[in-house]
């Protein structure tokens, strides 16, 4: 495919999906897809038989309330606190590092960590607020490496993708016939850490670009890994991802953190699957070098839906505050907040 919006190719695969009768649901757990499903309007060619629903893919989304809180505090006694722009309008227990921002508080959007360094060159206490998978995760590794001043500090709230994907395998009634996994991610991690989908689970995993005639393709090679009977991991994003992944980037990532159990905001805590500092970097931890205090953590509205719109149980649409109450302007969930976020997409597009 050297058209990755080719129209007519396009209507080719489709063809060839329709081909399947029987019914079958796969997930994806990247939000850049989402957008690609949504903005092209992927689901409308797709037959009825053949759902794809949006997993746990947008890291602000599942950025736990917990974390977002520890950042404000930070903020709110005098720490500078830098990170991401979609984080800072992600809302915590009460509020969010936008609102402590417009309170006086020093909140600084930036680009990468290597950003964050350079506001600790001059004399302040300087935090960044490290979220995101194993996409982001390198770059705050060679942070550290690279010896940071000592008035820089880490919180970190990095995640793994793998961990979450098993927990979608186990959701009961909602059980999935194969996985789209994120390209993104893959990039960094191969396609080693998706072996377990296919032989524990006899999972089919298609690795796919951001295109909609990679997503579509995905689509094929899952449904002809069902129809042999052959679960395996295949990479349909050939021009990025390699099997054994960016060795470089997985190596800076064993050297800085380790990893351990992580809460997932609308999934719950889940074994294995987040990243912290080792000891040797404590100097850097802001858990440590603070003494955080927090009040009661409230992880979402009790009106909102983000935590059954994350695993695929409703569609954004399906949620009582979706486009009244919860718009990108006024966030009343994570999932409405990041342009990854499934209901944020939807409104974009609705």
């Amino acid at each position: 495919m050297l058209n990755f919006r080719d129209e007519k190719l396009a209507q080719k695969i489709v063809q060839k999906i329709k081909e399947y009768s029987e019914s079958l649901r796969f997930c994806h757990v990247c939000g850049t897809h989402e957008y690609t499903i949504t903005r092209y309007g992927l689901r409308s060619l797709l037959p009825e038989n053949i759902e794809v629903i949006a997993g746990p893919g947008c890291p602000v989304c599942i950025t736990p309330a917990r974390e977002i809180d520890e950042a404000i505090w930070l903020a709110e006694h005098g720490i500078t606190v830098a990170t991401f722009g979609d984080v800072v309008r992600v809302p915590g227990s009460s509020s969010s590092l936008a609102e402590a921002k417009a309170k006086g508080a020093d909140v600084r959007v930036v680009y990468s960590p290597s950003d964050a360094v350079e506001l600790a060159k001059k004399p302040r206490d300087v935090v960044f607020f490290a979220t995101g998978f194993e996409t982001t995760a390198p770059a705050t590794a060679s942070i550290i490496l690279n010896c940071p001043p000592e008035n820089f500090g880490v919180l970190v709230s990095h995640r793994l993708i793998p961990p979450a994907m098993e927990f979608m395998v186990g959701v009961g009634e909602h059980r999935f016939d194969g996985f789209i996994a994120p390209g993104h991610v893959s990039t960094i991690i191969g396609l080693g850490p998706y072996q377990l989908f296919a032989e524990a689970y006899r999972t089919p995993v298609v690795v796919a670009g951001f295109e909609p005639l990679d997503v579509l393709m995905a689509i094929v090679m899952l449904i002809n890994q069902i129809k042999e009977k052959n679960p395996r991991v295949e990479n349909e994003y050939t021009r990025s991802v390699t099997f054994e992944g960016n060795v470089k980037a997985q190596e800076a990532i064993s050297k800085v953190f380790e990893v351990t159990g992580g809460y997932w905001r609308g999934i719950g805590r889940l074994a294995n699957s987040a990243l912290k500092l080792r000891s040797e970097f404590s100097e850097y931890d802001a858990r440590l070098k603070y003494n955080i205090k927090l009040g009661e953590i409230r992880e979402l509205d009790p009106n909102c839906s983000c935590h059954l719109v994350i695993i695929g149980r409703l569609a954004p649409q399906q949620c009582r505050l979706f486009g009244s109450a919860c718009t990108p302007q006024t966030p009343r969930g994570p999932c409405m907040v990041s342009m990854e976020g499934t209901c944020h997409i939807a409104y974009l597009v609705r």
